[in-house]
């Protein structure tokens, strides 16, 4: 059965296609569970903007496409190390998305050691987003891709925070999961003591804060890591407390609050204005 390619090989039409009965596409579906993602160390990149972004960390262990996604992204599948093709049953069952776009990627873990991430943001420009807590995978995907947008060198996210290779996670970060260092902090506490111990600044999103965002241009042109709290319950007292500033953004009209993503943006565009104007 045709169902592997090596790398580089010209495209061919498979004899067979694997069904969702076949063993290989029913282990790889059972990734869709995180007990199995954490035992295996395998994660599902959905659609073609992952596998590509996968391909470039060179994570991809095996691509699942369709004959005619084969065809729409040739490139994808000529620089897979094995290529599976499966029917639109087989793939609909791999893919969480409600418009599958026929190509999904077995890969390995992307999540690399929290030294390594700060590291990644050494030096007078250093940008970081630590993030407590944050429970939906949506959420979760929209800081990383805003984070890689305004450009924060690497991203923690810490304590009971969900996974970075939970599939929806990686399809709301539309790729950016791979763009930038992610790490894993058990503790977030610990994340804010190694981002201070490395260099950063510590400034957490606070609708209390004593400083206003606005004010705070010469912070946030230094070496600055971003602390933001639970989508539900905001940042704990105590944690914020570990911070050496907490900033908050003014609201003027009659919102009590902003939601995750849309503080996050602010903050972060406020950075990189303050980097651009420095």
């Amino acid at each position: 059965m045709a169902d592997g390619r090596a790398r580089g090989s010209s495209l061919s039409t498979p004899r067979a296609l694997l069904t969702a009965g076949n063993a290989r596409v029913k282990e790889a579906r059972r990734l869709g569970r995180r007990s199995v993602r954490t035992e295996r160390r395998l994660f599902l990149a959905d659609g073609p903007k992952a596998v590509a972004g996968a391909l470039e960390r060179d994570l991809v262990v095996e691509v699942f496409c369709t004959p005619a996604a084969a065809e729409q992204y040739a490139p994808l599948v000529a620089a897979a190390p094995r290529t599976s093709y499966v029917d639109d049953r087989a793939l609909a069952a791999l893919s969480d998305s409600v418009s599958p776009a026929g190509v999904v990627a077995v890969c390995t873990f992307l999540d690399v050691p929290m030294d390594d991430a700060l590291a990644a943001a050494a030096g007078p420009a250093g940008l970081v987003t630590v993030a407590a807590d944050v429970r939906d995978p949506g959420n979760a995907g929209n800081l990383v891709r805003t984070a890689d947008a305004l450009g924060a060198q690497a991203v923690v996210l810490a304590g009971h925070a969900v996974d970075v290779h939970n599939p929806k996670t990686v399809r709301a970060s539309v790729g950016s999961v791979f763009h930038l260092p992610v790490a894993l902090a058990a503790e977030p506490a610990g994340a804010v003591a190694a981002a201070r111990a490395a260099g950063l600044v510590v400034l957490a999103a606070d609708g209390a804060g004593e400083l206003s965002v606005d004010d705070s241009g010469d912070l946030l042109a230094g070496p600055t890591a971003w602390l933001f709290g639970n989508e539900a319950w905001g940042l704990p007292a105590e944690l914020a407390a570990l911070a050496d500033h907490r900033v908050r953004i003014p609201i003027s009209g009659r919102a009590e609050s902003l939601n995750l993503a849309t503080a996050a943006a602010i903050c972060l565009h406020e950075s990189a204005r303050a980097r651009r104007s420095s």
